[in-house]
């Protein structure tokens, strides 16, 4: 019986070749489970959260401000006659082992940060909880020991330009402290109510990154007032 030309198609050089590269094409992703060899899919986790990033834009805007105060400081210096000879100039003395007690605490508290973050991420909530805790004391311990120095520092915000920029420069830390206090403690309410997760710690995390700011940015405050 005659071949229909369907049949006679189905037989042609041309069809099975195709029929063969098809099959072929089947069996490989079959012997490769199915696995992509194109370009990878963009990976959302490899990005930077849109919050992390705000953060870090906001850090930014925050150091500039804080640029500007030490360029302040720094001009006040070099027009003062007396600093090239003693400084700061007379009659004016740091508490500076107030000042590096200060630093200590708050250089701790940093650690105590970061390790309520690693407990949140190991599921660990008693870690997470017991880290904020001890970081907002030790936030709180920080301004109470500056309030303590500024009553017995012996000059105040009308003894001059140097006095002026001495209380602006650590005043204005010293309200990023607080700040810093104030997401801690929301954190924190939010760390005992069981809002946090391994997979889930923006909440955690954005306060650590700002509060680390906080900690660097006295350790620069210090350095240049107290030890320059």
């Amino acid at each position: 019986m005659p071949s229909s030309p369907a049949e006679e198609r189905s037989r042609s050089p041309t069809h099975e070749a195709r029929r063969g590269r098809g099959m072929s094409a089947h069996a490989e992703a079959v012997g490769h489970g199915g696995e992509h060899h194109g370009p990878p899919p963009a990976n959302q986790s490899s990005r930077i959260a849109p919050t992390v990033l705000g953060m870090f834009l906001f850090i930014g805007t925050e150091t500039m401000l804080f640029g500007s105060f030490f360029a302040v400081y720094f001009f006040v210096r070099v027009v003062n006659p007396d600093a090239s000879a003693i400084w700061p100039p007379p009659p004016f003395e740091f508490p500076k082992f107030v000042a590096g007690i200060n630093t200590v605490i708050l250089v701790t508290s940093s650690f105590t940060m970061h390790w309520a973050l690693q407990s949140i991420k190991r599921n660990n909530r008693r870690g997470l909880q017991a880290g904020l805790v001890l970081t907002i004391l030790m936030g709180l311990a920080f301004l109470l020991t500056q309030f303590i120095e500024y009553a017995h520092v012996g000059f105040n915000t009308a003894d001059g330009a140097f006095a002026s920029v001495f209380f602006g420069l650590t005043g204005l830390h010293g309200a990023h402290v607080l700040i810093g206090l104030l997401l801690l403690s929301f954190a924190a309410n939010r760390a005992f109510r069981g809002h946090y997760s391994p997979e889930h710690h923006h909440g955690v995390e954005l306060p650590g990154i700002y509060w680390h700011f906080v900690d660097v940015m006295w350790i620069v405050v210090y350095v240049t007032i107290y030890l320059l």
